[in-house]
């Protein structure tokens, strides 16, 4: 009798562990998906980010003023260059500008990252420009007011949040419009937009939603083509 009750005692340890570890398994396997999902989150927006900038800079770079296929907003200048041709226009949702952007994403399919842009400037405060057509005010001299540029009706850099990710954004950017006289808008900032809708895995578990959607808002100064 006494070497039964000595032999149960013995057993008793390895259930307790298997108990132990049905219980604490399911805690461990919540901690590691939620880890995996927060790392996954963090570095989709990084690249969202360096894309967006990206993005940003090749849209500053290749501006209204490039001769040979310049990227151009809502309104075409008034007074473009020699050789001006809209190779990258709006209508067609900037063609060159997001294949550019596509290629600085990695990890995201790239064809689901949607791009966006929109250009901002100065609003002259009335006082006409003496000099000919085509050539543009001294900033501190007719500028005046702050003309902001907006994508899906939302200042970008004010409420990226409220900017809805899908193709074919309304962008509004007056200060594409570089017409002489009274009034006139100089674009000198273009600020572009970048968003990527993501389903995780195990979506539902752990608190974890269906579709998290990331956005990236960045602006650059336009670089003038001479």
């Amino acid at each position: 009798m006494m070497q039964l009750i000595k032999r149960r005692s013995n057993a008793s340890p390895r259930g307790q562990a298997l108990v132990e570890f049905a219980l604490i398994l399911p805690l461990f396997v919540m901690v590691l998906v939620g880890v995996i999902v927060l790392g996954i989150i963090v570095f989709y927006n990084q690249q969202l980010t360096n894309a967006a900038r990206e993005t940003a800079r090749y849209a500053a770079i290749h501006s209204a003023t490039d001769p040979f296929c310049p990227v151009v907003g809502h309104l075409d200048p008034a007074a473009p260059p020699i050789g001006y041709a809209r190779c990258d226009p709006v209508d067609t949702s900037w063609p060159n500008m997001t294949a550019y952007g596509r290629t600085n994403v990695f990890g995201i399919n790239p064809s689901g990252v949607i791009f966006s842009a929109c250009w901002s400037g100065y609003q002259s405060g009335g006082t006409p420009d003496a000099r000919p057509p085509g050539t543009y005010v001294d900033v501190g001299v007719y500028i005046s007011a702050w003309t902001p540029c907006s994508i899906g009706g939302v200042d970008p850099t004010l409420d990226p949040g409220s900017i809805g990710c899908a193709p074919g954004l309304t962008t509004v950017d007056t200060a594409s419009n570089l017409s002489e006289g009274p009034g006139r808008i100089v674009a000198n900032r273009v600020t572009a937009f970048a968003c990527y809708q993501w389903s995780p895995p195990m979506a539902g578990f752990l608190l974890i939603p269906q579709t998290v959607t990331f956005r990236a808002v960045i602006s650059e100064p336009i670089q003038r083509q001479q």
